[in-house]
């Protein structure tokens, strides 16, 4: 049997996975299609994509910096160079703000942690259940697995109710609060602009990453990344598949109006909706460990909205769990 299952491929599960790896058995579960949960890279075709979630990573604290400096020698991260257009008026801007991304996309982290862990994609987690000395996990996909230890990394809402049996009222009467996010991916014409990225200041567009800026890829048209205030997105994110061409159209029409750029043809669109983009109210506590029934939470949302906030859960739970028996 084994002796983690780690629900979730995401920065938090990732690293999670990697440091338990080192003496236990571990495979990892996610419901998406491939690593990185909002960190995920969307190919476009071959090495040409977007990092549709997370556009960078500012690392603040010293263990974060540490990680992120070793990942840099290892060619897993590198800095995202250019100019950056800051708009906003009220929100202040950060002087020398470092900006790191993935060498091949910003799942690059993701990937590097878990490349020598069994992963499952597209496995949605439906229930979990406690049984005598072991957990049984069921999937959407009528899986069933086994398991000594479970760890759960999806955001709160997620967790809570997949939890809800087993977890203390105090933590499920938390007020988290999550924020959504719409996302719209383009292909372009080649616009006359020498901005890596812009920061709005309105309502409805919040950032502009221009995806060619980063130097992964050569390509004859521009790709951008388009994504919405969390004003915006709270307020339309829950039912904007009805609507995709009218969310689309605004954002895009917005970004005209904004960098006063003019797209003469859009080659490829896509839009993305992020029920869970980001926390404005996170937990207090690093992560949860429960020793007598083996079940462990980590994420973003235990002192988010940072990626690295996502990290320090992880590795906060990892030291909670200890020495434990197998």
């Amino acid at each position: 049997m084994l002796d983690f299952c780690i629900i979730g491929s995401g920065i938090s599960g990732s690293t999670i996975s990697n440091l338990l790896s080192k003496k236990y058995s571990v495979v990892v579960y996610d419901k998406a299609r491939g690593y990185g949960g909002r960190s995920s890279f969307k190919k476009y075709k071959d090495k040409v994509g977007f990092d549709h979630g997370l556009q960078y990573i500012s690392p603040k604290s010293t263990k974060f910096k540490t990680f992120t400096n070793q990942l840099i020698k290892k060619k897993v991260l590198k800095k995202w160079g250019g100019n950056h257009l800051f708009l906003h008026k009220t929100v202040k801007e950060i002087k020398n703000h470092i900006k790191l991304i993935g060498t091949k996309g910003n799942n690059s982290i993701s990937k590097h942690l878990l490349k020598k862990i069994k992963c499952n994609f597209e496995h949605e987690l439906t229930n979990i259940k406690r049984l005598n000395d072991h957990w049984e996990l069921t999937f959407k996909n009528d899986v069933k697995q086994k398991c000594k230890n479970l760890i759960l990394t999806c955001p709160f809402p997620q967790s809570k109710k997949l939890g809800q049996k087993y977890l203390n009222k105090s933590y499920l009467n938390q007020n988290v609060k999550m924020d959504a996010n719409l996302t719209v991916m383009i292909v372009t014409n080649k616009l006359k602009q020498s901005n890596s990225s812009y920061f709005f200041n309105d309502d409805m567009l919040g950032w502009a990453a221009y995806e060619n800026s980063k130097k992964r890829f050569n390509y004859k048209y521009d790709l951008w990344t388009l994504q919405s205030t969390y004003k915006y997105g709270n307020k339309f994110t829950k039912n904007y598949r009805n609507k995709r061409k009218y969310y689309t159209n605004q954002l895009v029409k917005k970004f005209e109006k904004l960098t006063k750029l003019k797209i003469k043809k859009i080659y490829y669109s896509r839009i993305h909706g992020w029920m869970y983009s980001s926390n404005s109210n996170p937990l207090k506590q690093l992560s949860l460990w429960n020793k007598s029934l083996k079940l462990g939470l980590c994420g973003d949302y235990f002192g988010g909205p940072r990626l690295e906030n996502g990290w320090l859960s992880a590795v906060d739970l990892f030291n909670k769990i200890g020495k434990i028996r197998i």
